[in-house]
């Protein structure tokens, strides 16, 4: 999710025409980087 959001980030600022795609763009990369910082279902870690 945040490898689509870099491509579109790029595809955004190259063509200064098409603006959604670099707000697109942004929201894939915050939202990328929420999943895989946020532990989702707890920390707890467990050990069998």
């Amino acid at each position: 999710m945040i490898v689509l959001g870099v491509i579109l980030l790029i595809l955004g600022l190259l063509v200064p025409s098409v603006h959604v795609l670099l707000w697109v763009g942004v929201a894939l990369i915050v939202v990328g980087l929420v999943l895989n910082l946020v532990p989702i279902g707890g920390s707890r870690r467990r050990v069998f």
